[in-house]
């Protein structure tokens, strides 16, 4: 699970909004939030930056393996 969604909402920020700034279709948002597509790094990467977050936290479980 990602939180994609999360810093989304935080921001105050539809998938419309988020997808336009990052250059992806807003079904493409939907899918990353909804676990049923594997961004590819350079998306991953895009993603972070529009939501001021670093990819650990918004794509990798804290603590699960520590």
């Amino acid at each position: 699970m990602n939180r994609v969604r999360d810093y989304r909402q935080q921001k105050k920020l539809s998938q419309q909004v988020l997808a336009k700034e990052i250059g992806v279709a807003r079904q493409t948002i939907n899918l990353i939030e909804n676990d049923k597509y594997n961004p590819s790094l350079d998306l991953c990467i895009r993603l972070a930056q529009a939501l001021e977050t670093d990819l650990n936290t918004l794509f990798w479980e804290v603590g699960e393996d520590e």
